[in-house]
């Protein structure tokens, strides 16, 4: 069988070396991010630009879960560069958009900033805890070989996808600017239109009848929608 679905190969790989360079850039940024909000830097909003900043650093820590502890799949370097741009696109974006770079004035703070955070925290639960989820039921021997279906993936096939999107537009919400609302848009574009697609075909080559059972009775993203 073919491990090529979507342009990302699911073989298992270790991939030390690229993943190495992916967390050494990501931490580079979320560095350039604490320096923007802590170093003293003359903003019109520096409230917000310092918890944009812890935002990121949550967002880091969850990034090297994931990389060295629950991605199993070949990391190719040229991935991670990508990743690593788009990640310094919305990481330094964001605490600039918040800091007021553009608008040149503060937002206070608002329950919409409490929703927001609500919203990240909720998110970033849904994608990690789900994920830790499964490595847990794929390291017990009678796992080996089947489809996992339980935990929070027996409400959505993709809840790790939907975790994201919800974690993003929290983290929109807390730049109080509706520039920032670009990301989470695109990247439930993307989740939906680009990536579900070949991970469910890769999905039903490898278990075939019983992931096809499960895509049956499980919305593929949002619960009761899609």
């Amino acid at each position: 069988m073919s491990t090529k679905y979507g342009g990302v190969d699911r073989s298992h790989d270790r991939s030390l070396g690229p993943k190495l360079t992916f967390a050494l850039l990501h931490g580079t940024i979320v560095a350039i991010c604490f320096w923007l909000a802590f170093g003293g830097l003359d903003w019109a909003d520096p409230t917000r630009a310092k918890i944009l900043a812890l935002a990121a650093a949550l967002y880091f820590l969850r990034h090297m879960i994931t990389l060295f502890v629950l991605l199993q799949r070949r990391v190719e370097l040229s991935e991670g560069l990508g990743l690593t741009l788009f990640i310094a696109v919305f990481e330094l974006g964001f605490l600039l958009l918040g800091a007021g770079a553009l608008s040149g004035e503060a937002t206070p703070l608002s329950l919409w900033d409490g929703l927001g955070l609500a919203l990240l925290l909720l998110g970033s639960y849904l994608n990690t805890g789900s994920e830790l989820q499964r490595r847990a039921w794929k390291k017990r021997p009678s796992s080996k070989g089947k489809c996992y279906t339980g935990g929070l993936f027996a409400y959505s096939m993709h809840i790790n996808y939907l975790g994201d999107s919800i974690l993003f537009t929290g983290w929109a919400l807390l730049t109080a600017s509706l520039w920032a609302f670009s990301i989470p848009a695109l990247m439930t574009f993307m989740f939906i239109f680009y990536h579900i697609p070949p991970l469910d075909a890769y999905l039903a080559d490898r278990y075939g009848d019983p992931f096809k059972a499960y895509a049956a009775k499980t919305a593929k993203f949002l619960p009761f929608v899609y």
